[in-house]
């Protein structure tokens, strides 16, 4: 349901340099304030700026999404100084590869930490908000790893399966509700800077194929989340390049 708040917020947490800019950056051109976060404030500064230089409207914030009472005060502030928060993206990666046999309890713990328990904070505080106005979207970015879980990725796909399953129970209770829960499974490499650094050999060979998932066109997809009608709402969405397997 769109609002009509002369000032609406899209919250995006995790507005990195690709899919949360991207989809920051869409939500901006219909006229939302992107509140885009990340740990530290500073890193946002350029994508602040290029939604301003297209004419929109952006707030940088820095927060650690892993700690309650930071959280408590982002949503607050937001909704006090911004306006009500109508789109809620949940973007947080935390793709750290290890094998089973060298994984530490401390680095899984802090995977788990960032990819869902940061979910579960963010995303229990938006939907308080949503729910007291009976109206929101709430999207969660999933992965390949939401799906099945690959040899030395444990703790991702542990955290990612997870992420799921509460985007799946908060679809459940909060829908009849108002507020409209997706997540969307993005299951494919991404045109980054990160693929084009550190895989050139498959950047060279699928980017010229269209191959590689271009963050706009994933941001189209969760403006048109938001966009869809109550009575016809989609929950899990798939993104793949044509080229990959299922």
């Amino acid at each position: 349901m769109l609002s009509t708040d002369p000032r609406k917020a899209a919250l995006v947490i995790g507005a990195g340099d690709a899919t949360g800019g991207a989809i920051a950056r869409r939500f901006a051109r219909e006229g939302y304030v992107a509140c885009v976060v990340r740990r530290t404030a500073d890193k946002l500064e350029p994508l602040v700026a290029d939604i301003e230089a297209a004419g929109g409207q952006a707030r940088g914030f820095g927060c650690d999404a892993r700690k309650e009472e930071d959280v408590g005060a982002l949503i607050d502030t937001i909704e006090r100084e911004v306006g009500p928060i109508e789109v809620f993206v949940f973007n947080v990666g935390a793709n750290v590869p290890s094998s089973i046999l060298d994984e530490t309890a401390r680095k899984y713990f802090k995977i788990w930490e960032m990819a869902c328990f940061a979910g579960f904070l963010t995303g229990r505080e938006a939907a308080k908000r949503m729910a007291a106005r009976g109206r929101g979207t709430m999207i969660f970015t999933g992965a390949t790893a939401s799906m099945r879980g690959s040899a030395r990725y444990a703790a991702f796909a542990g955290a990612k399966h997870a992420l799921r399953a509460l985007a799946q129970s908060m679809a459940r209770e909060l829908g009849p509700k108002g507020i409209h829960v997706a997540h969307v499974v993005v299951d494919g490499a991404i045109d980054t800077e990160f693929i084009r650094a550190n895989f050139p050999e498959r950047y060279a060979e699928k980017k010229p194929l269209g191959g590689l998932l271009d963050p706009d066109h994933i941001a189209e997809n969760y403006w048109h989340l938001h966009c869809q009608p109550r009575d016809a709402w989609t929950h899990e969405l798939d993104l793949r390049p044509y080229v990959e397997t299922w």
